[in-house]
């Protein structure tokens, strides 16, 4: 392999734990270890072979990301929670890259870039991997173009996977000197509160027996970049805060433990709840009628039109007649529009 062109170094890691060091894979790890992360669907289901791999993405235009892991370590959960569970970033990485994921202990079988048959633990060793998470971002001759060693926090591991996306090592631009000028912001870091919301403890069928009115589920995470844009931006626009004033609402940590009632009454974690409803991203709005019955969601990234739009669907239960959520923000725009109101749909 050839000779990497930047090596990133991170003070927080993740030493090897030699507890683990008899793992045998992904399945043996979610059946048997308590420390096991479930990969997103969409990493690549490889047979290891990474010639393979790169010559794979390659012919798809992308890019192979290798990421070495340890099932128990605290910063690939976190990884795969703040940084892919982001929506820009799985976006990024979804649309120019493969992720191959080895398991720094595993014994799975290995083809590497020489064509040597090894195993995962050895291949690790090859490389120099002694902590998780590390990611290894390959060109198209499996030379590594980006070495992450460690956790990089959302807006920095975003602005990697764009560095190598856009193949600017090929223009002999340093990464260090591309990030510079990304001027990337990093997220607040705090959990979103609005007045009025719902507080913990989280009873939700409790706390809405009374109520008539729709309930809005904001499943969010601290370290949430489109979160702080949710709270801090769109939902203070008065038009917006107006819209949401028809519902009950609630703004959950989408990782977390603790324990909560939902709307049907079911009790729960809010991990668990969210991996029931199938959550993927944050933020994700999901709506609820008085009775507990899921009506709509929003999973994409919207704008302010599209979340006061998304509001007013549920609170005139327009989805009662009209199915599609896009016919009805269609209808929306043109009644605007013969009104003369100019309707910026990015805004």
């Amino acid at each position: 392999m050839k000779r990497f062109f930047s090596r990133l170094r991170i003070l927080v890691l993740c030493l090897p734990a030699l507890a683990l060091a008899a793992g045998n894979g992904e399945t043996l790890s979610e059946l048997q270890n308590p420390g096991y992360e479930a990969k997103p669907a969409w990493f690549k289901n490889s047979f290891l072979d990474i010639r393979e791999d790169v010559a794979e993405a390659a012919q798809a235009d992308k890019r192979v990301i290798l990421y070495f892991y340890q099932d128990g370590c605290p910063y690939c959960a976190k990884l795969l929670q703040d940084n892919f569970g982001d929506r820009d970033i799985s976006a990024t990485a979804r649309e120019h890259f493969e992720v191959v994921a080895i398991n720094l202990w595993g014994d799975r079988e290995v083809t590497d870039t020489d064509g040597e048959l090894t195993t995962e633990k050895a291949f690790a060793a090859s490389l120099g991997v002694q902590y998780t998470p590390t990611m290894l971002l390959l060109d198209e001759d499996a030379g590594v173009v980006l070495r992450i060693d460690g956790y990089f926090p959302p807006h920095q591991f975003h602005q990697g996977l764009r560095y190598v996306a856009l193949k600017r090592e090929q223009q002999g631009e340093a990464f260090r000197d591309f990030y510079h000028r990304q001027d990337a912001k990093a997220a607040s870091g705090t959990l979103h509160q609005e007045g009025g919301f719902i507080a913990p403890p989280y009873r939700l069928a409790e706390n809405r027996a009374a109520s008539e009115r729709p309930l809005v589920v904001m499943f969010e995470q601290p370290v949430c970049s489109a979160c702080d844009e949710l709270h801090q931006d769109i939902l203070q626009r008065e038009p917006v805060s107006f819209a949401l004033s028809n519902f009950d609402g609630v703004i959950l940590d989408t990782w977390s433990d603790a324990p909560i009632q939902t709307p049907t009454g079911e009790e729960t974690t809010i991990r668990d709840w969210a991996a029931e409803l199938g959550i993927q991203y944050t933020p994700s709005l999901v709506f609820f009628d008085n009775v507990g019955r899921e009506v709509f969601r929003t999973e994409a990234y919207l704008k302010g039109f599209h979340i006061h739009g998304a509001l007013d669907y549920v609170a005139t239960r327009s989805y009662d007649y009209e199915l599609s959520f896009q016919r009805f923000l269609q209808a929306r725009m043109d009644a605007l529009h013969a009104r003369g109101v100019n309707v910026e749909m990015m805004d």
